[in-house]
């Protein structure tokens, strides 16, 4: 009896790791296109990614015909959808380039880009009426659209087993990149990705986020504090 109950086990991990190996979509191809056209930095070689065109569109159909389902983690899914964001904004500017800025597209915001079976989505769909349902802030430091002031387009695919620490170094790096925030004991300018999202961060407490990660602490932000967006191409 022990060891048909033995056997029973076995099989029933082998055919939940099936299902497991199932749910994971492969994020490989996007992770080997950011390698080879994305610096550490964030810059981003948009010639080199429409040289890998095909390699691209074949990630981009895994991406609309392998959406998540309810046996995926929450890993599974947070990275999924990030990596669909940022390679929808790779794709809207490789298709109408060359551009200098992602709003010189028409309506880049709410073109139904995106296709799952029937229905479409659109970046902002795809960023406020899925991704900060996760309750997760973090997810606006990893979310890129095409601009100098976005927090920079990491060279590597997010994966369920990446995306805790990318969660967590992307905001540690945004927050104390002087490019896009200035947290100085005499200057203090930050992104207007606080402003905007403002009650995404610790329930509107921006500063007690904030400190969080930064170098140096802050008290509050002071009138005008808000660095300009600005829209470039985050282009090598």
């Amino acid at each position: 009896m022990k060891k048909y109950n033995l056997l029973f086990v076995l099989i029933l991990t082998l055919f939940c790791n099936q299902i497991k190996a199932q749910n994971a979509l492969d994020h490989s191809v996007w992770d080997q296109i950011l390698i080879l056209n994305v610096t550490d930095d964030g810059k981003v070689n948009y010639e080199g990614v429409m040289q890998d065109s095909p390699l691209f569109y074949k990630y981009f159909r895994s991406l609309s015909e392998n959406p998540p389902t309810d046996q995926w983690t929450r890993e599974e899914k947070l990275a999924y959808w990030i990596n669909a964001y940022n390679s929808i904004a790779v794709k809207m500017i490789i298709d109408n380039y060359p551009v200098k800025n992602i709003n010189e597209l028409h309506d880049p915001w709410n073109q139904k880009f995106f296709r799952i079976k029937d229905k479409r989505y659109s970046l902002d769909d795809i960023e406020h009426k899925i991704l900060r349902k996760f309750n997760e802030p973090r997810i606006h430091f990893l979310i890129n659209c095409a601009s100098f002031s976005s927090p920079k387009l990491m060279n590597r695919a997010y994966t369920a087993e990446n995306i805790e620490e990318a969660l967590e170094k992307c905001t540690m790096d945004f927050i104390n990149d002087p490019a896009r925030n200035t947290i100085t004991s005499n200057l203090i300018q930050i992104s207007q990705v606080f402003e905007w999202y403002k009650d995404d961060f610790n329930q509107g407490d921006v500063v007690a986020f904030i400190n969080q990660y930064s170098n140096v602490k802050i008290s509050k932000i002071p009138k005008n504090g808000y660095k300009e967006y600005d829209w470039t191409l985050n282009e090598q």
